[in-house]
């Protein structure tokens, strides 16, 4: 298996050389999976977090998640701009595309269909208004299939002709860092991924 912390360290080293700080667009999912990724790749990027989160099927929680990233970025001097974008609320996009994987053991297929909608929708918005890159904090989660989530990111590289940061977030105490950062900003930290498969 590749090792994505490898590849994103030998792409964060020719940004360094050029001497320029590109832009990227950041699909996250909440405060927390963002904090250590924002304070790790702000020091290379510009970044946009785009906020496209359809998988979190009660209202409510979407945009108490929303907000909760809103101000979180708001607390932060990080050392080069942050800032968000969210996209029109509309859980039946997700319904949709996980029709007939209802029943699907979580970790699953309809799982692979979520990271790939709303990486899909990142690529393609990141193209539209000429990002240098695209990723996800995602992987910072161990629940989720880094693999899977490289193999999309490239995927979508080659679909969109838009460079794809390769990561493994949780790798170097990623996640357990994400944990500490909740902690001292004291973040709402959810306990299922948004879906109500996944609340069940």
């Amino acid at each position: 298996m590749l090792n994505y912390q490898l590849l994103l360290d030998k792409e964060l080293e020719s940004i360094i050389k050029s001497n320029k700080v590109p832009t990227l667009l950041l699909h996250a999912c909440c405060a927390p999976c963002s904090s250590y990724v924002l304070e790790y790749l702000s020091k290379y990027f510009k970044i946009t977090i785009l906020y496209y989160n359809p998988n979190i099927t009660d209202k409510n929680e979407y945009f108490k998640r929303l907000n909760e990233i809103q101000n979180f970025i708001k607390k932060i001097n990080y050392t080069n701009s942050v800032d968000i974008m969210d996209v029109e609320y509309n859980p039946d996009e997700y319904f949709n595309i996980v029709k007939g994987l209802e029943k699907d053991k979580e970790g699953g297929s309809r799982c692979y269909k979520c990271y790939e909608m709303r990486m899909d929708k990142t690529a393609l918005i990141a193209k539209l208004n000429n990002y240098d890159y695209f990723t996800t904090t995602l992987s910072i989660s161990p629940y989720k299939n880094s693999k899977w989530i490289n193999e999309i990111g490239e995927h979508l590289q080659d679909k969109y002709n838009i460079k794809y940061l390769y990561a493994d977030f949780k790798k170097r105490n990623g996640y357990k860092k994400s944990i500490e950062l909740s902690k001292e900003y004291n973040l709402y930290r959810q306990n299922y991924c948004g879906c109500i498969y996944s609340k069940r």
